[in-house]
């Protein structure tokens, strides 16, 4: 029997709703509809869908707001998370990037387009279903990463630092596990990117993606990530 993949679409302009929402329908999703983040964040809590799509401009909580509160929940953090939005600007597309969004679209756009975007990433997400259960199998037998001061549980998606737990987008915690397993090695950004990226974004390169995960982390947790001139990057910690 096929499976019907539910989709949440947020935006604040009803006629883009019924517009995208009638789009998706005739290509036999689901759609649930928000107008903000917080009735998105609402509806994530009544049913699980599988594919979060919203515009970044919105009142009460804007895009960027819902997409740092989906990806700290552990039950949401692996949703594909897509922007369709007018915001253009290089910055945007950076920071959204940057928050762990899984792809970037500014409006309008074609349906073509957006229907490939939105089946590759569930496509994706089906894939890395096996993975994740695994990982929640070994959620309980709490298998931390200790390094220096660094603490990991990939279980439970948890990063402690000095005893205070640090919030991480999936793709910034996929970033930083990797570090971990790997303390002594130096990585390159095609090493990097294979774990955050599953293609090469339009106007993206490699090291852009992997400097601004990179910018990402040490904002958050301070200078624990070297670069190593000419080859990649070294996890540095207090006492590692």
């Amino acid at each position: 029997m096929r499976v019907i993949n539910s989709i949440l679409v947020v935006d604040d302009e009803p006629e883009f709703l019924k517009n995208i929402g009638m789009t998706l329908e005739l290509a036999d999703y689901h759609v649930l509809i928000a107008n903000n983040g917080l009735e998105a964040l609402a509806l994530l809590r009544k049913q699980p869908v599988d594919l979060i799509l919203s515009d970044i401009g919105m009142p009460n909580m804007n895009g960027y707001q819902l997409l740092e509160r989906v990806r700290e929940n552990r039950l949401w953090a692996a949703i594909p998370f897509i922007f369709l939005t007018a915001r253009k600007m290089d910055s945007d597309v950076r920071y959204g990037k940057s928050l762990g969004v899984d792809d970037y679209l500014t409006k309008p756009t074609s349906t073509i387009d957006l229907l490939a975007v939105v089946a590759g990433k569930l496509r994706r997400a089906t894939y890395l279903q096996p993975a994740m259960r695994s990982s929640d199998l070994s959620a309980g037998e709490d298998k931390i990463i200790a390094i220096g001061a660094l603490r990991i549980n990939p279980g439970r998606f948890q990063v402690f630092l000095n005893g205070d737990e640090i919030k991480l987008s999936i793709r910034e915690f996929a970033l930083l596990e990797t570090f971990a397993r790997n303390p002594n090695d130096v990585l390159s950004s095609r090493d990097l990117i294979g774990l955050t990226q599953n293609r090469a974004e339009p106007g993206l390169t490699t090291e852009v993606a992997v400097r601004s995960m990179i910018h990402s982390l040490r904002r958050k947790m301070g200078d624990c990530i070297l670069n190593v001139r000419g080859q990649g990057y070294r996890l540095v910690l207090p006492g590692n």
